[in-house]
């Protein structure tokens, strides 16, 4: 395991943040922490599909998962995740779509 900072801390924030699902999924375990089969309901995507994720975001650093005897639960690696989410979600974005009009095709924005 490999401590990363500062650049590489926002570019793997980042990387999560940039897929929906695993957007919804840290919001998710913002709120508290979850079992994958409850986790994959809640999203309405199936087990492997959360679990893909979930895989993904351990990888980042953003997640953790604690074994539970046979179950394990995920939730945030660190409780500053939790306040920076809350940051990102009281922002407002002034979004212009004529600054990157291939935006609905190439999904820049």
């Amino acid at each position: 395991m490999q401590t990363v900072a500062h650049g590489q801390v926002l570019a793997r924030f980042g990387h999560a943040l940039s897929d929906p699902t695993r957007a919804r999924l840290l919001l998710a375990l913002r709120d508290a922490p979850g079992y994958p089969a409850e986790l994959a309901d809640l999203l309405g995507v199936t087990r492997q599909n959360l679990s893909n994720h979930l895989s993904c975001l351990r990888g980042c650093g953003l997640v953790v998962a604690v074994p539970e005897g046979r179950r394990t639960r995920y939730e945030l690696a660190d409780s500053r995740l939790r306040h920076a989410l809350g940051d990102l979600l009281g922002l407002v974005l002034a979004v212009d779509a004529a600054a990157c009009p291939d935006s609905e095709t190439q999904g820049c924005c």
